[in-house]
C-alpha cells in the first residue's frame, strides 16, 4: 500500500464569528506519519476535519494525491475508500459485537456478508483480540474498545488514517499499547498517519510535529537537524502563515 499525499493550501475556517486557521498551509508526505500538537482551541482538530472531508474550508483547498477533495469527487465513498477515522470516543455501536462494529464500513463499501465476517476477524487478530470478537463494548475494557476502534478504521484499507486524540480518554500504560498498535500498522501497511494529541510520546514517534497555536502553525518540523545536514524527504514540507484563533 502506498499512502496518500496531503496538501492543504491556505485553507481557512470559521465557525459563525470565531475563526478558527486563516491561511494554513501543509504538505504531508506518502506514508509520514505526523503528529499535530497544541493547546486547546488552537484549530487542530478543525485542520483534521477539513483534510478528512468532514468540514469544508471557507477558503482555500485540501488535495489527495494531487486532487482537490472538494471538487467533481464524491466525498462519501472517497472518505469510505480512502480514510479512516480514530477518536478519543472509540464510537463503537453499543449493541453491536466487537466483530459487527468493524464490519459496518464494509457493509457500505458492498462486500458480501461471508467477506465482511472474514476481514473483520482478520483485523481483531491483527490488534490482539480475535478472542473478543463476539463480545460487546459494555464487555470489554477501555483499552480494548479502542483497538476495536482501530480495526473498524482498518476495515477499508485505508491509506490514510487520521486520529484525533485517540489515547485522551485511556491509561498512561493502555495508551502505549494503543500507540504500539497505531505505529506497528503504519510501519506494517504504509499509510500516511495525522495524530492529533497533548501525548509528548505521540510527537517522539512521529516523523516530525506540527505545533498550532492560535489557528497559526508556530512549527511544522522541517528545520534542518543540528549537525546542519538537511532534512529527509520524508519531512518536506510547505507551511504558510495564521494568524487568527480556533478550536
Amino acid at each position: 500500500m502506498r499512502g496518500a499525499e496531503v496538501v492543504v493550501e491556505g485553507v481557512g475556517k470559521a465557525f459563525g464569528r470565531i475563526s478558527a486557521l486563516r491561511e494554513v498551509s501543509l504538505k504531508v508526505a506518502p506514508g509520514e506519519a505526523i503528529a499535530i500538537t497544541g493547546p486547546s482551541g488552537s484549530g487542530k482538530s478543525t485542520l483534521l476535519a477539513l483534510i478528512g472531508g468532514l468540514e469544508q474550508p471557507d477558503s482555500g483547498e485540501v488535495l489527495i494525491d494531487g486532487r482537490p477533495l472538494w471538487h467533481g469527487r464524491d466525498l462519501a465513498r472517497e472518505r469510505r475508500e480512502l480514510v479512516g477515522f480514530v477518536f478519543q470516543s472509540h464510537l463503537l455501536l453499543g449493541t453491536l459485537s466487537a466483530r459487527a462494529n468493524v464490519e459496518v464500513p464494509l457493509i457500505g463499501a458492498g462486500m458480501h456478508r461471508a467477506q465482511r465476517r472474514a476481514r473483520a476477524l482478520e483485523l481483531l487478530d491483527r490488534v490482539g483480540l480475535d478472542e473478543r470478537a463476539e463480545h460487546v463494548p459494555a464487555q470489554l475494557s477501555g483499552g480494548e474498545r479502542q483497538r476495536v476502534a482501530v480495526a473498524r478504521a482498518l476495515a477499508n484499507e485505508p491509506r490514510l488514517l487520521l486520529a484525533d486524540e485517540p489515547t485522551g480518554a485511556l491509561d498512561s500504560a493502555t495508551s502505549e499499547r494503543v500507540l504500539d498498535l497505531l505505529f506497528e500498522l503504519r510501519d506494517r501497511l504504509g499509510m500516511t498517519m495525522l495524530v492529533v494529541s497533548y501525548d509528548s510520546a505521540i510527537g517522539a514517534r512521529a516523523d516530525r510535529t506540527v505545533t498550532l497555536v492560535d489557528g497559526q502553525i508556530r512549527s511544522d518540523g522541517t528545520s534542518a537537524p543540528a549537525d546542519g545536514s538537511p532534512p529527509s524527504i520524508s519531512r518536506a514540507s510547505d507551511v504558510g502563515t495564521q494568524d487568527r484563533t480556533g478550536r
